[in-house]
């Protein structure tokens, strides 16, 4: 640990820093090279506030932009890139196979205009890329979204960790940062010759870090309080609300499907235009699956002002409406005559929700498709198309947790990541008002967030050694 000096800066000793929980006996390690500075060297440093994806992100290619640039990366926790480690099922979702910036903006309900900038300068191409030149090849499943062909989020880590071991970033674990203070100074002796003198980083523990340049990788809040450390610094802050979360529906029937999948559900929050389809989970507790997760990214808000309690409509059969199932009714009805209805699902559904919605609908399964009354028929073709269900109630996942909210965006420059009312502070990630539905989206805005934070930084820190000098 730097010892504090009376000088405006510290001396870092020569320190290595034993990560724990990581598998990979050659980045178990990061070991980082003693600093000598003085007055006349006036070396550069940032301080990236968050060991995510963004703030790693932003660390790493800072380091590797400008050689010269002190890097210095501050997470609260023991935990590194604890995101990344479990998101995916623990194979960590890079990206999604989403290559033109029109469509990938469309992908994000909240910031879509102010990526649209970002993503010109680093997106998905962009990504895979950078990945892919440091030995790691990406995969694109199915549904789009893109893995390591390893199949495990360690890879990720790996890959982030060695760059840092190579271009010597000092990492500081356990250290919560509490406040952001600009430091007073003369344009004469300020650090970037634009009378800008740095910052004055306060930490709980009592240290105090000196920085040129600050980024806030630090991910986002469920409480608007929490961001009281960046509102002293003029900045707004847009509500935190949940995002991407899943619906409870307690003691509903439907909750002993556990497990079971329908492929293309079309699902709708009735009295509102939220609509989404794909792939739909029945859980224990009610919903999830993509299907439910994007509707709830979209609703984030809506459904926050609702408490959590509202009503969906759910097509099982996705894009079938009730009128056209209607009208293949007799087909269906003629075509399968002699059986029981029990054993021939014409609609590709899994077998225990055909039978839970025959039981819906009062329809024994011993009933033979000819035989089926109008009063039961009419009932299954509604549930099938429309059929509604109570929710009450979400469930968020603590460690994949999203939200809606952030630092305004108004106040960011979409091309630079630099705050527009005060210079030399960079903002990455979810502290910004910026969502993405499930996907691997979310991910991407941390990588291109940090990277844009990290370009700039270091050609401004390059153009600042060079008035110096």
């Amino acid at each position: 640990m730097a010892d504090i000096l009376n000088t405006a800066f510290y001396i870092f000793h020569c320190k290595r820093i034993t990560l724990p929980h990581y598998g990979n006996a050659a980045m178990q390690k990061l070991t980082f090279a003693p600093m000598n500075m003085d007055s006349s060297t006036r070396q550069q440093r940032v301080v990236i506030i968050g060991g995510g994806a963004a703030g790693f992100f932003c660390a790493v290619n800072a380091a590797r932009l400008n050689p010269n640039l002190k890097v210095i990366l501050l997470e609260k926790t023991s935990k590194l890139l604890s995101k990344v480690r479990v998101s995916g099922g623990g194979r960590c979702n890079v990206t999604h196979a989403c290559f033109e910036v029109s469509n990938l903006v469309k992908k994000y309900p909240r910031g879509d205009r102010f990526l649209k900038k970002s993503f010109h300068l680093f997106n998905t191409n962009h990504c895979i890329e950078w990945f892919v030149q440091r030995g790691v090849t990406l995969k694109t499943e199915v549904d789009g979204r893109m893995f390591s062909i390893t199949d495990t989020s360690q890879t990720i880590i790996d890959c982030l960790l060695k760059e840092a071991n190579h271009y010597k970033v000092e990492v500081m674990m356990n250290r919560e940062v509490k406040s952001i203070e600009q430091r007073a100074g003369v344009i004469n002796d300020s650090f970037d010759g634009e009378g800008n003198a740095g910052f004055d980083i306060q930490l709980l523990n009592g240290e105090v870090l000196i920085a040129d340049y600050v980024t806030v990788a630090c991910g986002g809040y469920p409480k608007t309080a929490m961001f009281n450390w960046l509102t002293r610094l003029g900045h707004t802050v847009q509500a935190p609300v949940p995002s991407l979360f899943t619906f409870n529906m307690p003691c509903n029937p439907i909750t002993a499907l556990m497990g079971v999948v329908a492929e293309n559900a079309r699902v709708k929050i009735t009295g509102t235009k939220l609509e989404e389809q794909g792939p739909l989970l029945i859980t224990h507790w009610g919903m999830s699956g993509p299907a439910i997760l994007k509707l709830s990214a979209w609703g984030a808000r809506v459904l926050a002002e609702t408490n959590y309690h509202f009503t969906i409509v759910i097509n099982w059969l996705g894009g079938q409406n009730e009128q056209a199932l209607r009208e293949e009714w007799p087909k269906l009805r003629l075509k399968h005559a002699t059986q029981k209805i029990g054993n021939r699902n014409p609609f590709g559904l899994p077998a225990r929700l055909w039978s839970y919605l025959l039981l819906q609908s009062e329809i024994n399964e011993d009933i033979r498709w000819a035989e089926l009354p109008a009063k039961q028929q009419n009932k299954l073709l509604a549930n099938l198309t429309a059929q509604p269900f109570e929710v009450n109630g979400k469930t968020t996942f603590k460690e994949e947790f999203v939200t809606c909210g952030g630092i305004s965006l108004n106040e960011v420059d979409g091309q630079t990541m630099q705050s527009k009312l005060v210079p030399n502070i960079f903002f990455a990630g979810e502290i910004l008002d910026v969502d993405g539905v499930t996907g691997g989206f979310n991910f991407q805005h941390a990588w291109t967030s940090g990277w844009i934070a990290a370009q700039t930084i270091a050609d401004k820190s390059m153009a600042t050694t060079a008035i110096v000098a």
